[in-house]
């Protein structure tokens, strides 16, 4: 081979393999996804991974907690999924994700996974972009295999306001960004939306804005940066999360009956809803054939859904709690509490929260 072409993948490349307006040589496109807890990372991933541009890509998906719920959803989606510790990209050591990026190139070859094109790195809503951005800017093994070709921040447009004036997570995720969404317009106010959308190009007056409604978005604004010429931020060293924001599971063999559960969090919200940064995972619902996904966000509450089968065949329920000074033990002791006074309704399904 080549010399010049081992360096630089192509005879146009530039003399750091960047070109302007066409693809770049032989190395793998990575999109970074972030956004804070409960913004619509996932849904929009999932979306993204259905339509022809998602079509081969592989999926990385970072969540702060020990137990996955995120790659869960996206794995029948995608190509190939790997879950990548238990913390955020930002907290792990950065070699982590290294591994990660290598293995699955590396298993691709060997015809372990699915041929695929493309990577999508799905971080914790409490990640701080700047050093995944950075790891693929300095490290030179690994910028020879992949280039970081969207950053992309999703906030939500019922709680994104108020996030931003508290986490310094959330307004780095969109300093940083080439893109950002606003999801939920649909739940929010429009003047409200309006505020928030001319928050976001204050704080980043470079990034292209747009609004994703269900999860639906041109799936262009997840590749392509552009020309490649976009300079990004500077980049911030490592994050330090906010003081008292914590993760717990809570885990369930035995059927779950949705009026108590539904009551304890109902309970919950009123009580520290605030508090409840976000609160996700499978049900496993007395009456129900399939899992229910359930999410909270803050005082939100989605609308609960069946899905078809359990995701890794394990029919159990598992909740993921991510919050800000509310530990396990009160939380525990409330569904205890709930569940040891309310009657079961053997009828009842949950439609709602």
């Amino acid at each position: 081979m080549n010399d010049a072409l081992h360096l630089f993948p192509s005879r146009t490349a530039g003399p750091f393999g960047r070109r302007a307006k066409h693809a770049r040589g032989g190395r793998i496109p990575v999109t970074i996804v972030t956004g804070f807890l409960g913004a619509g990372k996932t849904t929009l991933v999932r979306a993204f991974l259905k339509s022809p541009q998602g079509r081969g890509t592989a999926v990385i998906v970072n969540e702060f907690g020990a137990i996955g719920i995120d790659d869960a959803l996206v794995r029948d989606s995608a190509e190939a999924t790997v879950l990548l510790g238990n913390g955020c990209a930002c907290c792990v050591t950065r070699s982590d994700l290294q591994v990660a990026l290598r293995r699955l190139v590396a298993e691709r070859d060997r015809g372990s996974l699915p041929p695929f094109a493309r990577i999508v790195i799905e971080t914790s809503g409490l990640a701080d972009p700047g050093p995944i951005l950075q790891t693929f800017a300095t490290d030179r093994a690994l910028g020879a295999e992949f280039h970081a070709e969207v950053a992309l921040a999703v906030i939500d447009a019922v709680t994104g306001a108020a996030t931003l004036d508290w986490s310094p997570e959330a307004r780095k995720q969109v300093m940083l960004a080439d893109r950002v969404v606003v999801s939920k317009t649909d739940l929010a106010d429009a003047a409200a939306t309006a505020l928030l959308m001319a928050r976001l190009a204050q704080l980043n007056p470079r990034a292209d804005i747009a609004v994703a409604v269900n999860g639906a978005l041109d799936p262009d604004c997840l590749i392509d940066e552009a020309d490649g010429t976009r300079a990004r931020n500077n980049f911030a060293a490592e994050a330090t999360h906010a003081d008292g924001i914590v993760s717990f599971v809570l885990t369930e063999t035995a059927p779950v009956e949705w009026t108590p559960f539904a009551r304890a969090m109902d309970t919950l919200i009123a009580l520290r809803g605030r508090d409840l940064l976000r609160v996700k995972g499978f049900l496993d619902v007395a009456g129900c054939r399939g899992p229910v996904l359930v999410q909270f966000v803050q005082h939100l509450a989605h609308p609960p859904v069946e899905l078809q089968a359990w995701p890794d065949g394990e029919p159990a329920s598992r909740l993921v709690f991510i919050t800000r000074g509310l530990g396990e033990a009160p939380v525990r002791g409330l569904f205890d509490a709930v569940r040891g006074v309310a009657l079961p309704d053997p009828q009842q399904t949950p439609t709602s929260p």
